[in-house]
């Protein structure tokens, strides 16, 4: 559909709770829907966590550091003026909901990256930033209650000062040990390997509720280390984890915000006055696009990078989970404007996440910084029927980077003007520098059937099954030979073998195009030429098709097909 999903998620929670009554949390689960939602958000914050691969970073690190240190306090005074002057709350309760609102929302901007392929640096600041400053805007939020209960009641402010430094420093402890625990625990083969992810969760919800028991929201903190930790940790099963830990991720994120949309009360939203607009006015065109922008100031990054950053900053599950929370506190003490707390993070949330979720992709298109929506296709194996098949490609307007560890095999296609990467494509070299966003098909040619398995079958969970093609394997027809339908790519050039190919260069093939129209199809195409190998079909909304030897492969007008064929005839007499 091309939407943001999270944009259908809050409709779809919405159209279910409010709008017809079918699922209304509080009546069908009960008071579980809170612990649901907080288990929930912890792990998606977990799995934040395992992305944040200190090799990875590189380039972004002084940004991320910036966005960090500086912006997070910034952020908590513009957020807090923009709710006392825009909302019209009292001092306590802006200082408490701005300290939330430090958060930008890692449920949210995981899948707008997904879908908007942004370009490597702007990402990673952006899902750093967000996965970071999730447990610091929890924790901002303490601090300001704390001070709020010492004012209101008769606490004391060491006894507060006290708690909070405790509470942060024993969540850190439990986050640290819990990592490193497990990750000398799964390097040393204390867990079976069918076990690992088991004990993970079972190990992550004890950190969770244990640090949240000693301090309210403190286990955001707690998880978000652990999952550094692990992800830093060289652990051999990690893709597997982290792999695991995705699927998880989305069902919950999507899971999360059915529940809280379904969860609206109307009525709740119909305190809200023409202050509520000014606010999220204020919070998204000033006190966001401030922060971003004076956090970066001298860290080198281009002004385009700084202005997409600035310009994109979308709530989501734990803002509401714990504004809420905070809310209902601060209501309970006698603060009055705390009731406006939930509505107004609500209202923060599904603003953000549908101005964001449809303006991201176009503005990173016009600053230049995300993928072209032309896809693209990465070859592994520089030989020369696998340049001329990029030079190919090329010429149909199609991105193409070709791969080789030997560089002597790229040198033809450097003299072309080609896109080349020196190097093994399953290296951290390859996923520190390249930018792969673009690429959506992946092909193996080189002349290692092994090593073209071998890279199809790793790089398969992250282009898609469908998407990951290889030349086929000597000896693939015998029984002995044959590997099962989980290792490797499908099959690339209607079944032709590397030698073949290489030896149909030297015969003179070359490759060729040919687009249809309603007058030549695809069948009178074929008829007139039965020796070819067809490679690709292009289709007019970019759509790209690697047929097989037996595919059914669609004409239509427009329709631009890439083969092999042989050389043409001279015609008699001509030298």
């Amino acid at each position: 559909m091309q939407l943001p999903a999270i944009v259908l998620m809050l409709l779809a929670g919405i159209a279910a709770g409010p709008a017809t009554g079918l699922l209304e949390p509080s009546r069908d689960i009960g008071p579980l829907v809170a612990p649901m939602v907080s288990l929930a958000v912890a792990i998606i914050l977990f799995e934040g966590g395992l992305t944040l691969n200190l090799h990875k970073l590189r380039d972004a690190a002084k940004g991320v550091r910036r966005l960090v240190f500086i912006g997070a306090p910034l952020g908590w005074l513009s957020s807090t003026l923009a709710l006392r002057y825009g909302a019209g709350l009292g001092w306590e309760t802006s200082a408490v909901f701005g300290g939330i609102m430090i958060v930008t929302g890692p449920t949210v901007i995981a899948p707008l990256l997904r879908q908007a392929k942004l370009a490597r640096r702007p990402a990673q600041l952006l899902q750093w930033e967000a996965i970071i400053n999730d447990p610091i805007g929890a924790l901002a939020a303490v601090l300001a209650f704390e001070v709020v209960m010492v004012r209101q009641t008769a606490a004391t402010a060491g006894n507060a000062v006290q708690e909070l430094v405790l509470g942060i420093a024993i969540a850190s402890v439990l986050g640290a040990a819990a990592g490193y625990g497990l990750a000398a625990a799964f390097k040393r083969g204390w867990v079976p390997e069918y076990m690992k992810v088991s004990v993970l969760f079972v190990v992550l919800i004890g950190v969770f509720a244990l640090s949240d028991t000693l301090l309210h929201e403190s286990g955001l903190l707690a998880v978000t280390l652990m999952g550094v930790v692990i992800a830093n940790a060289d652990l051999p099963s990690y893709s597997e984890i982290r792999r695991f830990k995705e699927h998880a991720t989305v069902l919950l994120v999507s899971g999360v915000f059915i529940l809280l949309a379904a969860s609206l009360d109307f009525a709740m939203l119909g305190r809200l006055n023409w202050r509520a607009a000014l606010f999220l006015g204020l919070v998204i065109g000033l006190a966001r696009p401030l922060t971003v922008l004076i956090s970066l100031v001298g860290t080198g990054l281009p002004w385009r990078e700084k202005l997409l950053i600035a310009l994109t900053g979308p709530r989501g599950v734990v803002l509401v989970a714990v504004a809420g929370l905070f809310g209902e506190r601060l209501a309970a003490m006698g603060v009055e404007d705390g009731a406006l707390v939930a509505p107004l993070a609500f209202a923060l949330v599904a603003i953000t996440v549908v101005v964001h979720g449809f303006t991201l992709k176009p503005l990173a298109q016009a600053l230049g910084l995300a993928g072209s929506d032309t896809p693209g296709v990465l070859l592994i194996g520089g030989s020369k029927w696998s340049t001329a098949l990029a030079e190919a490609l090329d010429k149909a307007g199609l991105p193409v980077l070709i791969a080789d560890p030997n560089r002597s095999r790229l040198r033809a296609a450097r003299q072309l003007g080609l896109p080349t990467f020196f190097g093994d494509i399953l290296s951290e070299a390859a996923e520190n520098s390249l930018e792969l966003a673009q690429y959506v098909r992946l092909v193996a040619l080189t002349d290692n059937d092994a090593y073209n398995t071998l890279v199809t079958t790793d790089l398969a969970p992250e282009y898609g099954r469908d998407n990951v093609f290889q030349l086929a394997r000597a000896k693939e027809s015998q029984a002995r030979h044959a590997l099962p339908a989980t290792l490797g790519g499908r099959v690339f050039a209607q079944g032709r073998q590397y030698d073949e190919l290489q030896g149909l260069v030297r015969a003179g093939w070359e490759f060729r195009t040919t687009t249809l129209s309603e007058e030549y199809g695809l069948e009178e195409w074929r008829d007139d030429r039965p020796d070819v190998v067809l490679i690709v079909a292009i289709y007019p909304n970019g759509e790209l098709r690697f047929p097989r030897e037996d595919s059914s492969l669609k004409g239509g007008e427009g329709v631009k097909l890439l083969y092999f064929a042989p050389p043409k005839e001279k015609p008699q007499g001509q030298a």
